[in-house]
């Protein structure tokens, strides 16, 4: 019997097996056969599918900010993944930790549980992730002593201060990498006259998104579909642009971290203070994040080892210590 953690995430999903290390990293991405309704793909080939399917395929994203949108779809997918996973012990029934966002509803969680529950498992746990990022961050939770982290993932940007073993104060938000690509595609168009799709965005973000004005200029030529001709138009976006397009979603963290802060007790504010607030996910990695933070803040920001997969390696050390979940 094999333990697995896994990290469902709106964008990707990633799954521990306890001895084995992370197995699986894959998009959170179905196509389906619109007359049949049968899953034809999910994961890395769903997604390569993505803007180029015909008619009668249609590709889902089962995971809508970090929540089930499509419980059926998002069984399936998530049974392939164990599947795939742990391969041919599928008779093991193992305990299952799954991580969602901090302010998920009661029938939601239970949702979860459930789809865990029917690929399986003998024993479903559910944990809040910016605990289990902080875990995965190396933050000895544990301690009476506070600490912050902020994860920003595809569908939410969960923050939360912990204290021995739980979280004492915590905030969601469903802004966070894909909204930032809903409005580089806003921007592009509007400033442009050009459509550009989702994988477009997204290649924008990563090679030159940036939230602050820097003096390099950065600057990528893309190709996407003139509004005025219908054409084919390549354009050049710069990262002005992206700073611009992404304003408006900083500042709206920023506003729910300085509420999450308001909140914490003063002494666990001054150990936030000193030992500073750590920042994990995928949209931590956006240039200029961390000085824009700690100017907002006016506390010292890092930038965690690994953010990309600190939330499924935080399944790992939770479940080598059960005493630290709460369910």
């Amino acid at each position: 019997m094999r333990d697995i953690g896994i990290d469902l995430g709106t964008t990707n999903i990633l799954i521990y097996v306890k001895g084995k290390g992370v197995v699986l990293n894959e998009p959170s991405v179905v196509s389906i056969d619109t007359n049949s309704k049968k899953v034809l793909a999910v994961g890395k080939e769903a997604k390569e599918m993505l803007g180029r399917t015909p008619g009668k395929v249609r590709i889902i994203k089962p995971m809508k900010d970090g929540v089930i949108a499509d419980f059926d779809i998002t069984e399936e997918m998530l049974r392939r993944f164990i599947k795939k996973a742990i391969g041919k012990n599928l008779l093991s029934k193992p305990r299952i930790l799954i991580c969602c966002p901090s302010n998920i509803t009661g029938v939601e969680k239970n949702a979860i549980k459930e789809i865990a529950e029917r690929t399986g498992a003998r024993k479903v746990f559910i944990e809040e992730e910016p605990k289990v990022a902080a875990v995965g961050a190396g933050i000895d939770i544990a301690k009476p002593s506070g600490s912050m982290v902020i994860d920003i993932g595809g569908g939410t940007t969960d923050i939360a201060v912990l204290s021995l073993g739980g979280i004492v104060t915590s905030d969601s938000i469903k802004i966070a990498g894909n909204s930032f690509d809903v409005d580089i595609i806003d921007q592009v168009k509007e400033k442009y006259k050009v459509i550009i799709g989702e994988k477009t965005a997204e290649e924008i973000k990563v090679e030159i998104g940036t939230v602050i004005k820097k003096k390099e200029h950065k600057e990528k030529s893309v190709t996407g579909r003139s509004i005025t001709t219908g054409l084919p138009e390549t354009i050049t976006v710069t990262s002005e642009d992206i700073e611009e397009a992404l304003r408006q979603d900083i500042k709206k963290i920023t506003a729910v971290a300085k509420n999450v802060l308001e909140k914490t007790p003063p002494e666990l504010a001054a150990d936030i203070a000193d030992k500073g607030i750590v920042l994990t996910g995928g949209g931590a990695l956006i240039s200029g994040l961390v000085p824009k933070l700690k100017e907002e803040l006016k506390v010292p920001v890092f930038i965690s080892d690994n953010p990309l997969t600190n939330v499924v390696e935080g399944t790992a050390i939770l479940l080598e210590n059960l005493h630290l979940i709460d369910n």
